[in-house]
């Protein structure tokens, strides 16, 4: 197991660092600039001198390896210094935002703490729901449970989300009043009273990202059962005389959440990555939000970061997805 994690790791590095290049190729190569949203009365020469400032004169070449510095060692050591007070960043230069000139993992770590809470509670919130319906849909094929199960899930995952959120606006928002259709980001949590009021605030955002994320989740979980449930081995194991518990909720669960896992730890990229159509709605100031101001901006530094940092997430979940096989399933072997 441990040559096998040491090999992905280093296959991983040279992955990352390719999908880097060309990410940052593709958008120095894309067309738009900065520049343009300037007012038409600026001289073509100061906006010549503007461009030079932001570092757009200079070979594509040097300002991707001054950028991949930058992100993969700059940055970090600036993390170490605020969180130690070690002296390891030594006022080196940190990548800077196009539109609001400051420092862009200073903004996204801004960002990050609404994505989790909204996203992130959205996407834990449907795990948890998918999985025993999975399970008792499988157990119960056909059943009440499982016609009901499967035409939510069918609803869910074929609706498209802007759709579910306006919905849930209007009926809960505008007609009952219950919810607020417009999350505060601006909200400190400081009191009880406080409290409710993010609590009221995250319900509706957080029911349309769990009913599309247990729609897909529970799909999987009930085909995954099905395809073990006829295995000779769980015959075998009631043959033995062990418990249908034991029989369902040990073996062949545990054989069943093998690709389910793939799944689930795949989808947890998205939750950094932040669910763009949904902060829309709901007016989320979170990572997907960012992410579409930065692109309607031409904001290239921080779209390059917030690419490569949903890259990095989906290399090393993928890692920690293969890693789980073989806790899974002791057949598997890497070595």
């Amino acid at each position: 197991m441990l040559n096998f994690i040491i090999r992905r790791s280093l296959i991983s590095v040279l992955t990352l660092f390719f999908i880097s290049f060309v990410i940052f190729m593709l958008l120095a190569l894309a067309p738009g600039d900065p520049t343009a949203s300037l007012p038409l009365s600026i001289p073509a020469e100061v906006k010549a001198q503007i461009r030079e400032s932001l570092g757009l004169g200079q070979n594509p070449f040097i300002r991707f390896t001054k950028w991949f510095y930058a992100f993969f060692w700059v940055e970090p050591m600036y993390t170490i210094e605020q969180l130690t007070g070690l002296n390891t960043y030594w006022d080196q230069q940190r990548i800077i935002s196009f539109q609001s000139r400051s420092p862009v993992m200073d903004i996204v770590w801004q960002r990050i703490p609404q994505t989790l809470w909204v996203v992130g509670l959205g996407y834990l919130v449907g795990t948890l729901i998918a999985l025993p319906i999975g399970i008792i849909s499988a157990y119960r094929q056909y059943s009440w449970f499982d016609q009901i199960g499967t035409f939510v899930s069918m609803v869910g995952f074929s609706v498209p989300t802007f759709f579910t959120g306006v919905l849930l606006i209007v009926i809960f928002s505008v007609n009952l009043g219950w919810f607020p259709s417009i999350y505060d980001t601006t909200l400190v949590v400081d009191s009880w009273a406080n409290f409710v009021k993010q609590a009221k605030q995250m319900v509706l955002p957080v029911s349309v990202l769990a009913l599309y994320n247990a729609a897909q989740i529970s799909r999987f979980m009930r085909a995954s059962m099905l395809d073990n449930l006829n295995q000779d081995y769980v015959r075998t194991a009631r043959a033995k005389g062990l418990g249908e518990k034991a029989v369902v909720l040990v073996h062949v669960l545990r054989n069943s959440m093998i690709p389910v896992v793939t799944v689930i730890a795949l989808g947890v990229p998205q939750v950094f990555g932040g669910a763009i159509i949904t902060e829309q709605v709901f007016k989320v100031n979170g990572l997907g939000q960012l992410l579409i101001t930065a692109i309607q901006a031409n904001d290239i530094p921080m779209v390059q970061t917030l690419t490569v940092i949903f890259a990095v997430l989906i290399i090393l979940f993928n890692l920690i997805a293969d890693v789980l096989y073989g806790v899974l399933d002791p057949r598997i072997r890497y070595d």
